[in-house]
C-alpha cells in the first residue's frame, strides 16, 4: 500500500513538467489527493489538491495560472502539470491522499508519497 510521485527532474525556466502520483494497494478515487512541495531550508509548502468530485483546491497563490491538478481514477493515479516553470519553484515534491482538502491537518493524511525532484535552472 503505497503512493509513488514520479516525473521529476532537470528543467529549464519557462519549461512544463508533469508529476505523476500513483496508488497502489487501495483506490485512490476513494481520496482527496493534495500536491505538497518542500525547497531546501524551507517548510512544506501546499501546492493544489483535488477531491474525490474532481472539484480543484489552490493551496498556494504561488502556483496560481500555472499549475494545475487532475486525476485519472482508471490508472489510479493523480497529476500535477506544470508551466512555466521559475527557478523558485525547484523543490521536492509529493502528494498525499486524505479524506477532504482543507480543513484538516495533512500531517496526518491517511498516506503520503515519497518526493520526486524538481530543478528548474538555466
Amino acid at each position: 500500500v503505497q503512493l509513488q510521485a514520479s516525473g521529476g527532474g532537470l528543467v529549464h525556466p519557462g519549461d512544463s513538467l508533469r508529476l505523476s502520483c500513483e496508488a497502489t494497494g487501495f483506490t485512490l478515487e476513494l481520496y482527496a489527493v493534495g500536491w505538497f512541495r518542500q525547497a531546501p531550508g524551507k517548510e512544506r509548502e501546499g501546492i493544489l489538491c483535488i477531491t474525490q468530485r474532481d472539484e480543484t483546491t489552490y493551496l498556494s497563490d504561488s502556483v496560481k495560472g500555472r499549475f494545475t491538478i487532475s486525476r485519472d481514477n482508471a490508472k489510479n493515479t493523480a497529476y500535477l502539470q506544470m508551466n512555466s516553470l521559475k527557478p523558485e519553484d525547484t523543490a521536492d515534491y509529493y502528494c498525499a491522499a486524505d479524506w477532504v482538502c482543507s480543513g484538516q491537518n495533512w500531517n496526518l493524511a491517511n498516506y503520503w508519497g515519497q518526493g520526486t525532484l524538481v530543478t528548474v535552472s538555466s
